[in-house]
């Protein structure tokens, strides 16, 4: 992908690192000296002294530990990459990789790896691949005992070379079959409906009020370059089946891509401050709404209600969604305060061989109102100024019950078991034998989406004209020093 598209970048990482950077207040040459030969001082004496001797990678391995684990305080999003982690991550970026579309996962029983599910409209799915199937081989190379990792290694590749897998299916003669796929540009979709369609998964169902509904759902998982391109199918598909309104979910969704929060936000509003972007010598950036067509803004005769859902862990570029849709009053904001999240990261890469990154926290970004998001740099006079708070009237506790009914009910839209026709329906699972009475009865309760619901409530009563529109949040005059 183009280095310029990944200039910004907003997630909430899983790896962190400091590392030393000579820029624009870069110390005197001779104190960088000082710095570097320390760090040659302790692999000198880990060379020398050491109960064993380490190999290159071991001390390539050193080396980049020091760099992210000793620098750690610092900041925990920044981090250094090396040519592997860079690839990944551009790959993440991108919303696409090469292969075949097979989800993997470890059997515990045979040792080998396991089809969790093929991805719709990929090789592996359209070759007939089912979810439960055994991969016995690589090419030549048995997977019993083989990490996903490592497999992943072998079955990725660049689109349009060939990779052969041993599939074994129980019930099948032979239950071996070799079946060799060229490899693909396999997407991964950063946009998710109500549930699969079941006489074409590769697609989904977005009216989720019900059979001539009028309230369309769309759940972004992260903020990749496909996600604003995706939205906006999604949305013109809501209006071609008659949806009136749109629920955007935002929860769990850790961020990504900068400019594709900003181009979401530019999607439901004509005009107006998105977010406010400074660097570290005060300097500010003003993303905007530009002012021209709009897919999904308010018409006559058609408002467009919007309701946008969070939790803890929505972050980063999610924030800048939610907060500028709640402070322009484009949408009101329902479930749990967001995780608080507010700093831009820059990839800056590294000279020499092989390709290195930096991803470097550069600045802060400001809500619509002039509000702080970030959680760490909430003001000393306002602790509790930090991320997203859903509006008032619209908190929804969430337990931890909750969270995980939610996450397998989310698994269930999602699963695809294979492509219909081409591979056998799962085979029905035997009654359970009756156990004896407990004192505790389980919870059997078919699950109940709480805070969804009650952004459908206010968006059936916003269509009813039952309901106000959110009001804009007050601009906080400009202060010193934020």
């Amino acid at each position: 992908m183009p280095r310029r598209n990944l200039g910004w970048l907003l997630m909430v990482p899983a790896l962190v690192f400091l590392g030393l950077a000579v820029g624009f207040s870069a110390p005197p040459p001779d104190r960088d000296y000082m710095l570097i030969r320390q760090v040659a001082n302790v692999l000198a004496e880990v060379d020398t002294n050491f109960v064993r001797e380490l190999k290159d990678d071991e001390r390539q391995k050193l080396v980049e530990d020091m760099i992210n684990g000793g620098l750690r305080e610092l900041d925990p999003h920044s981090e250094y990459m090396n040519a592997g982690k860079l690839a990944e991550f551009e790959t993440a970026s991108k919303g696409a990789f090469g292969g075949v579309g097979i989800s993997l996962a470890e059997d515990k029983t045979t040792k080998f790896l396991r089809v969790d599910h093929p991805m719709p409209e990929t090789p592996a799915y359209d070759a007939g691949i089912a979810a439960g199937d055994l991969i016995v081989k690589v090419g030549e190379a048995g997977t019993e005992g083989m990490k996903i990792d490592d497999a992943r290694k072998l079955i990725m590749g660049e689109p349009g070379s060939q990779v052969r897998l041993t599939i074994r299916r129980d019930g099948r003669q032979p239950a071996d079959q070799d079946v060799t796929l060229t490899r693909g540009q396999i997407t991964n979709h950063p946009v998710a409906g109500v549930k699969r369609r079941a006489d074409d998964p590769s697609k989904w169902d977005w009216i989720i009020d019900g059979p001539g509904g009028k309230v369309g759902y769309v759940r972004i998982l992260t903020f990749s370059e496909l996600t604003t391109k995706e939205l906006r199918t999604a949305l013109a598909e809501i209006e071609a089946a008659g949806g009136k309104g749109v629920v955007i979910d935002l929860r769990d969704d850790p961020g990504g891509l900068l400019n594709q929060a900003i181009d979401v936000v530019d999607t439901f509003i004509t005009d107006g401050k998105i977010v406010t972007t400074k660097d570290r010598r005060d300097g500010n950036r003003v993303f905007s709404a530009k002012a021209d067509d709009k897919d999904y803004v308010p018409a006559p005769g058609n408002p467009r209600p919007v309701a946008v859902l969070v939790n803890r862990n929505s972050a980063s570029a999610s924030e800048i969604v939610a907060a500028a849709l709640q402070d322009q009053g484009r949408a009101v904001v329902v479930g749990e305060r967001s995780f608080g999240k507010g700093s831009v990261q820059k990839l800056l890469q590294l000279p020499g061989e092989p390709q290195a990154a930096v991803k470097l926290t550069t600045e802060t970004y400001w809500r619509p109102n002039g509000k702080n998001i970030d959680r760490p740099r909430a003001p000393k006079d306002r602790p509790d100024e930090w991320g997203v708070s859903p509006d008032p009237g619209f908190e929804v506790p969430v337990t931890d019950e909750d969270r995980l009914k939610h996450f397998l009910h989310l698994r269930e839209t999602e699963f695809t078991h294979g492509k219909p026709g081409l591979v056998p329906p799962p085979k029905p699972k035997p009654p359970e034998p009756k156990a004896e009475p407990k004192a505790e009865k389980k919870d059997d309760k078919p699950f109940e989406d709480k805070v969804l619901n009650k952004a459908l409530d206010y968006l059936r009563d916003k269509l009813n004209g039952k309901a106000e529109a959110p009001r804009p949040a007050a601009v906080l005059p400009p202060r010193a020093g934020v």
